[in-house]
């Protein structure tokens, strides 16, 4: 089974440009999760220009499924981690003023920093992801930091796909095999769409959750999101 974890950042960013609580963060939450599903994911950056820290903590006692909480693990972001204890803590390598998640981390110039972070949280029973690419050799060190998955950063794939779907999804099915030869769960996410999404997961039946936010909440500007979620969740069916 492969997982849908809606990322809802998209939800606060439109709130927060207009203030106020409309729409509501939580509500949507719950909504997606009473529509199907698996998961919400959240991700809070130092500027919180979408997801703010009262939002981490307010969701905390909401969600039912698992909460996926994304972001560099500065001693801050740790510290609230570890008070909240979501169901995962996913790294990734974004500087403070990054726009989005646009590349993984480099894990042996890392390892280190990589596997003291993991530790921490592991000990405090948070399930582990590493952000990264395709490379082979990268995920094998991944799997020296002690995580439990790797998330493959899929903005390549979703680029080339339109193109060349068996030249795009070959490194990630190699990617993937590689992660799974050294024990580690495979999770995926970033431009994953109802366009490219069916194919990714036919090509990686083991694919243990998909994390979509932007083409998602896109959708259902159309679609409305009960429908979008439903479709999602028809593609990795």
């Amino acid at each position: 089974m492969t997982n849908l974890s809606v990322n809802i950042n998209k939800i606060a960013t439109l709130r927060n440009a207009r203030g106020g609580n409309v729409p509501c963060v939580e509500q949507v939450a719950q909504d997606c999760e009473r529509y199907g599903a698996n998961g919400i994911t959240i991700h809070p950056r130092p500027d919180e220009r979408h997801i703010r820290r009262s939002d981490v903590m307010t969701l905390r006692p909401l969600v039912k499924t698992e909460f996926n909480i994304e972001g560099y693990p500065s001693e801050d972001f740790i510290e609230m981690v570890l008070l909240v204890k979501p169901t995962q803590v996913t790294m990734v390598p974004d500087a403070p003023d990054q726009l989005t998640s646009s590349a993984g981390w480099e894990v042996e110039p890392n390892m280190e920093f990589l596997t003291q972070v993991v530790d921490r949280l592991k000990e405090a029973g948070i399930r582990t992801s590493i952000f990264v690419g395709t490379d082979v050799e990268n995920i094998r060190m991944a799997a020296r930091t002690g995580a439990d998955r790797v998330e493959l950063y899929t903005g390549p794939y979703a680029e080339q796909y339109p193109d060349d779907p068996e030249a795009a999804i070959a490194p990630y099915v190699a990617a993937a095999q590689a992660a799974r030869s050294v024990g580690m769960g495979v999770n995926a996410g970033h431009d994953l769409s109802l366009e490219n999404l069916k194919f990714f997961k036919e090509r990686i039946p083991f694919l243990m959750e998909v994390s979509i936010g932007h083409q998602l909440v896109s959708d259902a500007l159309y679609m409305g999101l009960e429908a979008t979620i439903k479709a999602y969740k028809q593609c990795i069916k």
